[in-house]
């Protein structure tokens, strides 16, 4: 079954969050978006909303929203997450600590944050819902930590990491690979895989999430997000594939502010 939406934001914000930052605006009120039984709520800043015309600036990312269904049952489980972004946008990891996924594996929010300290990009926390047959639904709530993963042959990976302690403590770690593309107004390509939560019966519900880090490299300032507004609006495309087999398709224009 195939949905088609006009926002998919709160979707990709959640697991693609540099794309996301690309394609959010400053004061955007919160947004609910229904297509059949589910409904995604939204909300998005990036600070500061005027930017340079012509030269990447440092930003901050602000996202939060949740996913529910209508009637009330198990949303289903997000498998994969596919966004094209502006080309006025970009992630500068170059520099920056870099964390591996094998350091992320296994550990509780306090050790990994401890373990890849220097290469976080992002902090927030999520909920999730668990839901086994015939029981009640368990509620889960967890730190989430971004983490810069290098760049390798042109790709860049983001990690991000969450904790959840039932029904069985485990760390849950979601794979994002962004590269750079030339197709029309996109600039970026994201690819974000979202391993099973309790064995495919966990769901994330809702989400909170800040994005900034700032660092030095060979002596500059530099920050891991950049954008311009060259034309005084942001796009971004994103397809989400559940693992129920549905998909939820859309796009999303934000406007911004041009200085200079």
């Amino acid at each position: 079954m195939r949905k088609h939406l006009t926002l998919t934001l709160a979707l990709v914000a959640a697991i693609v969050a540099t794309s996301a930052a690309i394609a959010s605006a400053a004061g955007e009120k919160p947004t609910v978006v229904r297509a059949g039984n589910l409904e995604l709520t939204i909300n998005g800043s990036v600070t500061p909303k005027a930017l340079p015309k012509n030269e990447l600036a440092p930003i901050t990312l602000n996202v939060s929203g949740g996913i529910a269904t209508l009637d009330g049952s198990h949303p289903p489980a997000l498998k994969e997450v596919i966004v094209d972004t502006d080309k006025n946008g970009q992630v500068n990891p170059q520099g920056l600590a870099v964390c591996k996924s094998s350091q992320l594996q296994s550990q509780d929010t306090a050790h990994a944050e401890a373990i890849c300290k220097e290469a976080i990009i992002g902090t927030g926390t999520t909920d999730v819902q668990i839901q086994f047959p015939e029981q009640a639904p368990i509620p889960v709530h967890s730190k989430l930590l971004a983490f810069n993963g290098g760049t390798k042959g042109g790709v860049t990976t983001i990690f991000i990491h969450a904790y959840i302690t039932v029904p069985t403590p485990a760390a849950i770690v979601t794979t994002v690979k962004i590269s750079k593309e030339h197709k029309g107004p996109y600039g970026l390509h994201s690819v974000a895989s979202v391993p099973k939560i309790a064995g495919g019966s966990g769901s994330v519900t809702a989400f909170s999430l800040t994005f900034h880090r700032l660092f030095t490299y060979k002596g500059k300032k530099q920050s891991y997000f950049e954008a311009k507004c060259s034309n005084g609006k942001f796009l971004a495309q994103a397809e989400a594939v559940f693992a129920n087999g549905e998909k939820v398709k859309g796009g999303v224009v934000r406007t911004c502010t041009p200085k200079g």
